[in-house]
């Protein structure tokens, strides 16, 4: 397969704080690749890294070929990496609907967005029953529907996902995942952060351990799944 996008040697910093270390990855197409690590390890700083919002100090990210390291969020989503963030970020003040058509914006032809809309509804039905309602009035569940629904109406080639069960009940997280696995049946091309390691290793191809900034580990999902420094550190 394609690789999609590789990060080789990538250091970030945040003032005088060293983040992220030499951090080397990749994703194929059709991939879901997990990362997973404990609170401040750098995971959200490596989406943040990949998407733009961060500039690496040092390394290369490239995307479909092509260098994207100092391009502004903008161009690199332009480009087709959709990033659905921590803590979701929807705009609490417009509808469900309108929310997702902000997700459409590099999208020029009405028929492509209303069949990306169709998909979204598809796969949270939720959305359409609430599609007039303000996005700041729905459950926290419904906000990570959305955040997510918003980042799909883009057509990404690669789907960034940082935390998506982050606060929610088990049975919603369930959910999520369920979606996760539509979206891996699809060949919908995913990176995942997320907490719930043990949820995230079974549905990912492959996976990268990150400690102190830095990969640790990597290999396939089952195989993470059963390595003992993984088990006593993220699966208990």
């Amino acid at each position: 397969m394609a690789v999609v996008l590789s990060l080789n040697n990538i250091d970030t910093y945040y003032g005088s704080i060293h983040a992220l270390r030499g951090v080397s990855l990749e994703v194929e197409d059709g991939e879901i690749v997990t990362l997973i690590g404990s609170n401040g390890a750098g995971k959200t700083t490596t989406l943040k890294t990949i998407s733009g919002l961060l500039k690496p100090k040092n390394g290369e990210i490239r995307f479909k070929g092509e260098q994207i390291s100092n391009l502004p969020a903008h161009e690199v989503a332009a480009r087709g990496v959709a990033h659905a963030p921590e803590g979701r970020k929807i705009f609490p003040r417009l509808t469900v609907q309108e929310n997702l058509e902000m997700g459409s914006f590099r999208i020029k032809e009405q028929a492509r967005i209303n069949k990306s809309m169709q998909t979204v509804f598809e796969l949270f039905p939720r959305l359409q029953e609430r599609r007039h309602q303000k996005g700041g009035t729905l459950s926290g569940g419904e906000q990570q529907m959305l955040a997510i629904g918003r980042a799909l109406m883009s057509e990404p080639a690669i789907l960034l996902l940082d935390e998506p069960s982050m606060g929610l009940a088990p049975m919603l997280v369930d959910h999520i995942f369920q979606v996760i696995g539509q979206l891996k049946e699809r060949g919908i091309t995913i990176l995942l952060v997320e907490q719930n390691a043990r949820k995230a290793l079974k549905i990912a191809h492959r996976g990268y351990v990150l400690q102190n900034g830095e990969i640790a580990l990597s290999g396939s999902g089952e195989e993470l799944l059963h390595n003992s420094m993984v088990i006593d550190a993220y699966l208990g």
